[in-house]
């Protein structure tokens, strides 16, 4: 690496306008670190942050362009001849080309923060004839994207980054292959609905077909079902972290993030932010809720019997967690004296479990699609300035706030799988009766 770093610093803008380029034609270059590097430089004040982000969004498009004009010309005709022995003959290919078209572009934006995917990007969707136009959207548009990112981190970390750019590259590639396999289950939720509604019923006997209102719920069941085992799976591999120690790396990363993307300057806000969980703002959310039920008619005795078990339940589920892990691992320390067992965090946990709650009946029961969406984006953006106000205030570290989400998952969903099991089970009777 010394050798790149001695060329950006004689040559800056035009290494990182051919590195990239070159990197995405896949030769083996290592264009994040140089990338992050030249934020440092930035930092230093020996580079321009836009002209720096300019050269090396160019360099990457053009990266791109060669690489799809490649696929383009020469790949075709070699899948058409020889696909057929690698499974991927023309029909295939071309299924595949449509598949892409439609829904792979999106992917573009994602790949460049993985590595050996984006060197291969630019020369499927070539190959797969990829229309040029949608194409230069998404992959110039993710070519600036990850430009910007590198080099802004760079340039906030400073002196610092050395230090942290082989952590920030690991996290970007495991957020990076969650967001990819969202989209796939998306896809298939969206392009497979029918088969996995009938694949659902198979499994809940045979016998329920003739109940046909009961499809969606049966749905439902499933997927809630499917979120709930997700959690419990995450939750087994925190705590298997948090017994080994391997929680150092991260939370010593995002603590040094956070204060050099949020100045002193975002105090007031982040005490507001903190506010979010207290008492003062969760018991409302459980009063509200509990009249909203009551005025809309619909399953209240089993639902209001659940919101109260979800919010009593739930501070003993915290209180009894928080304590197993402080006997389990009394070294665990906190930032702050006051709070005695810091994993997993109370707040995030309690916040994640009475706005989740909320949330998702307002969800379940509303018909009005942009309002299940606002509820849906609201419901993250209140956790992560939960979560990012306690990092900023120092109160918690950032593994303590990841388990109380997880956690907090655990339970919330835990209960809407036993809710909906509940009301499965009374209509049942209802229609048998």
């Amino acid at each position: 690496m010394q050798f790149f770093t001695t060329l950006i610093e004689h040559y800056g803008y035009v290494v990182l306008f051919l590195s990239l380029m070159l990197e995405l034609i896949a030769l083996p270059l290592p264009g994040e670190f140089l990338m992050g590097y030249a934020g440092v430089l930035v930092f230093q004040g020996k580079l321009s942050w836009i002209v720096s982000i300019v050269m090396a969004g160019v360099g990457s498009c053009l990266g791109m362009t060669v690489s799809y004009w490649i696929g383009y010309k020469l790949g075709h005709p070699f899948f058409h001849k020889y696909g057929e022995r690698i499974h991927l003959g023309p029909d295939r290919l071309e299924k595949t080309g449509i598949w892409f078209n439609k829904y792979g572009n999106k992917l573009l934006v994602i790949a460049y923060f993985i590595p050996g995917v984006r060197h291969i990007t630019g020369y499927f969707s070539g190959i797969t004839h990829i229309p040029f136009r949608t194409y230069v959207i998404y992959a110039y548009s993710g070519a600036f994207i990850w430009a910007g990112t590198f080099i802004s981190l760079g340039k906030i970390l400073g002196p610092h980054w050395d230090q942290f750019h082989t952590s920030i590259k690991k996290y970007f590639f495991i957020g990076s292959v969650i967001v990819i396999i969202l989209l796939v289950i998306l896809y298939l939720l969206k392009n497979y609905k029918l088969k996995i509604k009938e694949l659902i019923m198979v499994g809940l006997g045979k016998g329920s077909q003739r109940f046909h209102s009961l499809r969606r719920l049966k749905f439902l069941i499933a997927s809630v079902a499917v979120m709930f085992l997700s959690f419990v799976i995450f939750m087994g591999s925190l705590t298997e972290n948090y017994l080994n120690n391997e929680f150092k790396q991260f939370d010593t990363t995002v603590l040094t993030i956070v204060p050099l993307i949020f100045d002193e300057q975002w105090m007031h806000w982040m005490k507001l932010f903190s506010l979010l969980a207290s008492r003062n703002v969760l018991i409302p959310i459980i009063i509200s809720t509990f009249l909203w039920i009551i005025t809309k008619g619909k399953d209240r005795r089993g639902e209001i019997f659940f919101l109260l078990f979800v919010a009593v339940g739930g501070e003993i589920y915290e209180e009894a967690l928080r304590r197993i892990f402080h006997h389990l691992q009394p070294v665990h320390p906190s930032l702050t004296k006051h709070i005695m067992y810091p994993f997993p965090s109370e707040q995030t946990l309690t916040a994640f479990i009475l706005f989740g709650f909320s949330a998702y009946l307002l969800v379940r029961h509303s018909k009005k699609a942009w309002l299940k969406t606002l509820t849906f984006i609201a419901f993250f953006i209140v956790l992560w300035l939960i979560g990012l106000s306690r990092v900023y205030l120092k109160l918690q570290y950032p593994s303590d706030i990841v388990a109380g989400y997880v956690f907090g998952g655990v339970w919330l969903s835990l209960n809407v799988l036993v809710m909906e099991l509940f009301r499965f089970s009374h209509r049942v009777n209802k229609l048998k009766g």
